[in-house]
């Protein structure tokens, strides 16, 4: 007979200290009944990166998102107020917004012809006299929390998150010096697609610079590797380490990778990444037991025409670290899968980070399986 899903969890020691802790077990990144618990108990429950700010500055702007496998429409409606919705229509669950963004007072469904304000209100219904007991008022787009943090727009479907920036937690402090929302502009994005779990994408971006001399030369290059810390708080983590560039250093990486590195993980799968001049965030989207998206954003101080050529070389080097992540991450996820592991030893040196994210992994999914 299979484990049941509480003791699969119970397999993971929350209590143990860093120089005692195991990593969570491998069936952790392989069983569908993990997964679907952590879409409702993680992704569901938490605050979670939708879009951009500036994506909605102005009246009548949106865009669609799909979080934790809910289509959503983020609006900012006539009065200014930003909101957002599940892009559900209440007639027959159509999706309302089919277009990845735009600007538009209202928002007409294309199966009935239902007609939305971008206030979520329900404006007109095709054909739909002689209902009985019908409150238009009470059938409008339904809402999803919103907010926003340093540009970014975050949602959350789960009724008990705290406030964000009470989630967010220390995040907060440690970001404001960057001045990221004043000092940085959207420029591109990509999107890699991954043959492992999101956990095993997190878990190397949570290594502690474990891997960057074996696995990153070119970054390991600019890279001060005995200077590189790594510093936990409530519900993130941020690495960081002085660049220094020499003889032996990669041209394009010296060149692009300057000041010292800044790399904060937000739980459960939020990452910004900052240097001199240059940000990337990465957001990881589980897309099944054995996939994962991660969505790079790119941003940069001069987004102009002449720091053009600049740009595209930064995100090169970006790219090619990404390659080397992906990689080892596709490995690892076939190593999981090996009757020859279960479960690891972690660095106390490096490896402090990681604990983090298993340990608030476990209290998610274990106060999620004891609510089901």
């Amino acid at each position: 007979m299979g484990r049941s899903v509480r003791e699969i969890l119970n397999l993971y020691n929350p209590g143990a200290p860093l120089e005692r802790a195991w990593t969570i077990p491998a069936p952790w990144y392989f069983d569908a009944r993990i997964a679907e618990l952590e879409r409702q108990s993680v992704f569901g429950a938490s605050w979670q990166v939708a879009g951009r700010a500036e994506q909605v500055r102005e009246k009548g702007q949106f865009f669609t998102a799909d979080v934790a496998g809910e289509p959503l429409v983020v609006a900012r409606g006539e009065d200014g107020q930003l909101r957002a919705f599940y892009n559900v229509c209440r007639h027959h669950a159509a999706a309302v917004v089919t277009e990845a963004q735009g600007c538009a007072k209202q928002f007409r469904c294309p199966y009935h012809g239902w007609t939305y304000g971008n206030d979520g209100a329900l404006k007109g219904m095709v054909e739909f006299e002689g209902v009985c007991d019908f409150d238009r008022a009470q059938n409008g787009l339904v809402a999803a929390r919103v907010d926003t943090w340093e540009g970014f727009v975050f949602v959350n479907l789960g009724g008990d998150a705290a406030p964000l920036a009470e989630f967010l937690g220390q995040a907060v402090a440690l970001t404001a010096p960057l001045e990221l929302a004043k000092r940085l502009y959207f420029f591109d994005r990509r999107v890699y697609t991954l043959n492992c779990n999101w956990k095993v994408y997190v878990d190397n971006y949570l290594d502690g610079g474990y891997h960057v001399p074996h696995a990153h030369k070119g970054l390991s290059s600019v890279i001060d590797y005995p200077q590189y810390t790594i510093e936990n708080y409530e519900r993130c983590c941020l690495q960081s380490s002085p660049l220094s560039a020499d003889a032996g250093s990669e041209a394009a990486v010296s060149a692009t990778r300057q000041g010292r590195a800044f790399y904060l993980w937000v739980y459960p799968n939020f990452m910004i990444n900052a240097y001199v001049g240059v940000m990337d965030t990465n957001l990881v989207l589980p897309l099944g037991v054995d996939r994962c998206a991660v969505v790079f954003d790119y941003y940069f101080a001069d987004t102009s025409m002449a720091a053009e050529e600049h740009n595209r070389e930064s995100i090169a080097v970006s790219e090619q670290v990404q390659d080397e992540d992906m990689a080892i991450c596709d490995a690892v996820q076939r190593g999981l899968g090996s009757r020859a592991y279960v479960a690891g030893r972690l660095s106390v040196r490096r490896e402090a980070g990681e604990h983090l994210f298993h340990r608030l992994l476990h209290a998610d999914l274990l106060k999620g399986n004891v609510q089901e």
